[in-house]
C-alpha cells in the first residue's frame, strides 16, 4: 500500500482546556453543561462569541438537538461546523479535524466541546439505542450494556497473555491515588488492592472497580490559528501529530489490538519523538486491560508485555511512567462522550504547565489516547495525539 506523506499541523495551536465539574446526576440537559463548557472557554481566554467561527460537539444526549441547533442557542456564528459520535475516539477525532480546519483557513478558532448529562435512567436510555448491534445480537441473550461484552474481550485477553486481576489492579489503585490530587474527581477514597480484588463481581472477569461510573459533565478545548492566539495573549500547545483508525484488524476472531498498531510508526515519526521521550501519557481507560492493550499498540511495551510493564513501573503522577494524571475515568467518572476529551484536556494542561495539583513536574511533551464504539467483540475506533508545550 502506498505511504501518503502527511503534512505537520504548522500554524496551529491548541490551547485552554476545560472541565465543567462533574456530577453523579443532574437533572440539567446535555445543552445546559456544553453551553458551560462554552461560557468557560471564552471566560479564560478573553475571547468573545464573535470571536469562534468554527464549533464540535461529541454527546450522547443532546438529542433532540444538533450541533447547527446550538449555534443560535448560543449566538455562535460558524463557518465551520462538525459532529463527532465517535465515543472514546471523539476527542482525537474533533481535535484532527479542527486543526486541518483552522490550517487550510476554514476556520479561526474552532470550540471543540463534549458534554454529556446523566438523570437517573439516562444510562439505560443511551444503551438501548447504542447501536443495532447491541438490539439484535446481545440484548436479547440478556447481557446488555458494555460490561459483558468488553468482559468477553477481557477473558480473551487476559487468558492470552497470562495478566492477572493484581496486574489489573495496579492501574486502577494508581489512577485512585492520581485522582486524590484532582479536585474535579468524583471518586475520592484511596483505594487499595485488596479492596480492588476483593470487590463483586459485574460480567466475570470485570469487577466492580474495573468499571467507569457514569456521571454529567463536560470537556472541551480551543484549536486556533498561531497567529491569532498570540495576538490575543493565548498560549498554546502544539499539536506535533495525530493517527485515527476504524475497523481495524477485521480478520480476528475477537479483539486483541487496536487499530494504533497500524499507524504508531507514522504517529512517532510525525511527532519526531518516540514513545522513550514522552513525559505524560493518557490512554482511555473505560476498564484497565484497555489500558494494558494500549500500553502495548502505542509502542511502550512488546505484545503481551504490559503486564509486565505496569509491574515494573510507577504510574502515579510523581513515578517513573506518569499515567492517567487526572484519575481517569476509573477515579475521575465517565460523562458520556466527555470520556472521550477527558485525556487531552488533562495532555493540554501538564504540556502547558497548567496542571496544578496533578502537574508532572517539567512535563514537555504528553501522548493522549481515545479508544471506543464497541460492537460486540471490539471497539471499532481508535487514535492518539502527540502535544508539545509553547517552547518546546
Amino acid at each position: 500500500m502506498k505511504t501518503v506523506r502527511r503534512l505537520p499541523y504548522d500554524g496551529v495551536v491548541v490551547a485552554i482546556p476545560v472541565t465543567i465539574r462533574y456530577a453523579r446526576y443532574s437533572q440539567e440537559s446535555a445543552q445546559w453543561w456544553i453551553g458551560r463548557a462554552l461560557k468557560a472557554l471564552l471566560s479564560e481566554s478573553g475571547l468573545q462569541i464573535g470571536d469562534v467561527d468554527g464549533l464540535s460537539i461529541s454527546s450522547f444526549t443532546l438529542f433532540p438537538d444538533t450541533a447547527v441547533g446550538l449555534t443560535q442557542h448560543f449566538g455562535v456564528c460558524a463557518r465551520w461546523l462538525d459532529t463527532i459520535p465517535l465515543g472514546g475516539v471523539s476527542g482525537i477525532a474533533a481535535l484532527r479535524r479542527a486543526a486541518r480546519a483552522v490550517q487550510m483557513g476554514d476556520a479561526r478558532v474552532v470550540a471543540c466541546i463534549a458534554g454529556d448529562t446523566n438523570h437517573v435512567d439516562t444510562f439505560r436510555k443511551t444503551l438501548e439505542s447504542f447501536s443495532r448491534a447491541n438490539q439484535d445480537a446481545v440484548y436479547p441473550y440478556g447481557a446488555g450494556g458494555a460490561n459483558a461484552s468488553f468482559a468477553l474481550i477481557a477473558r480473551n485477553y487476559m487468558r492470552t497473555y497470562g495478566v492477572s486481576r493484581e496486574d489489573l489492579a495496579k492501574i486502577a489503585v494508581s489512577q485512585r491515588d492520581n485522582a486524590l490530587r484532582n479536585p474535579n474527581a468524583l471518586l475520592k477514597r484511596r483505594l487499595t488492592v485488596e479492596e480492588y480484588l476483593a470487590a463483586r463481581p459485574i460480567s466475570d472477569p470485570i469487577h466492580l472497580f474495573d468499571c467507569v461510573m457514569p456521571c454529567a459533565g463536560a470537556e472541551a478545548f480551543l484549536v486556533m490559528d498561531r497567529d491569532f492566539a498570540v495576538s490575543r495573549g493565548i498560549s498554546g500547545a502544539k499539536l506535533l501529530s495525530t493517527i485515527e483508525r476504524h475497523n481495524a484488524f477485521a480478520q480476528d476472531p475477537l479483539q486483541l489490538r487496536g487499530g494504533w498498531v497500524m499507524d504508531i510508526d507514522e504517529l512517532y515519526a510525525m511527532a519526531g519523538i518516540g514513545p522513550d521521550e514522552l513525559d505524560v501519557v493518557q490512554t482511555y481507560d473505560d476498564y484497565p486491560f484497555v489500558t494494558m492493550m494500549q500500553l502495548e499498540d502505542l509502542g511502550f511495551c512488546k505484545k503481551g508485555e504490559a503486564a509486565e510493564f505496569v509491574r515494573k513501573h510507577d504510574l502515579t503522577i510523581n513515578g517513573s511512567f506518569p499515567h492517567n494524571t487526572s484519575g481517569g475515568q476509573l477515579s475521575v467518572g465517565q460523562a458520556g462522550a466527555a470520556g472521550g476529551y477527558l485525556g487531552v484536556t488533562e495532555a493540554l494542561r501538564q504540556v502547558l504547565g497548567s496542571a496544578g495539583p496533578t502537574q508532572v513536574p517539567n512535563a514537555r511533551s504528553a501522548l493522549a489516547s481515545g479508544f471506543g464504539m464497541i460492537n460486540y467483540d471490539r471497539g471499532l475506533s481508535s487514535g492518539a495525539a502527540i502535544f508539545a508545550g509553547p517552547s518546546a
